[in-house]
């Protein structure tokens, strides 16, 4: 099941799961999980892509082993808020992956993610090659700590989560 609208996205969470982030690039994929409670991301690997099957293979075996229930996806948006051909393709990231799992599966607005991982590693003066290791999945991590972040919003406004 994919969901454009968090809203739905929330009601349909099992609870007392995690969920999984993904930054999908050309080459890599960064990847970043929650806790049970979804109070907080943490980046996890960067998956070298090779090719889908052998990608959601890993991806597979991460949600297994992490009780996994729900999935988000960076949207990467043109600043103006259309959707070019990088949106097409994780689009169809996702209803390739939406056939083998049945789990649901979201977008979260992805602008800037890089930037703001980049920054935070630079802040922590972290050496450039140690930077472009864990620079996707810190990335997909600031992708699934805004879903958190939103989710904490809706739950304090009543939402049922």
């Amino acid at each position: 099941m994919i969901f454009d609208d968090m809203t739905e996205f929330a009601a349909v969470l099992p609870p007392m799961q995690a969920l999984i982030g993904l930054d999908l690039g050309e080459k890599t994929i960064g990847v970043a999980v929650t806790d049970s409670f979804l109070s907080v991301a943490t980046p996890l690997e960067t998956v070298r892509r090779k090719k889908f099957g052998l990608d959601a293979a890993r991806l597979i075996e991460i949600i297994k082993d992490r009780r996994i229930g729900g999935l988000v996806l960076g949207l990467p948006r043109n600043m103006d808020g259309s959707e070019g051909a990088r949106c097409q393709s994780t689009r169809a990231f996702a209803r390739n992956f939406d056939r083998i799992s049945p789990m649901p599966i979201t977008y979260w607005d992805e602008r800037l993610s890089t930037v703001a991982a980049e920054r935070a590693l630079l802040e922590a003066d972290t050496t450039r090659k140690r930077r472009a290791e864990v620079i996707d999945h810190v990335a997909a991590g600031y992708i699934l700590q805004g879903v958190l972040d939103r989710l904490a919003v809706m739950r304090r406004q009543g939402a049922p989560l």
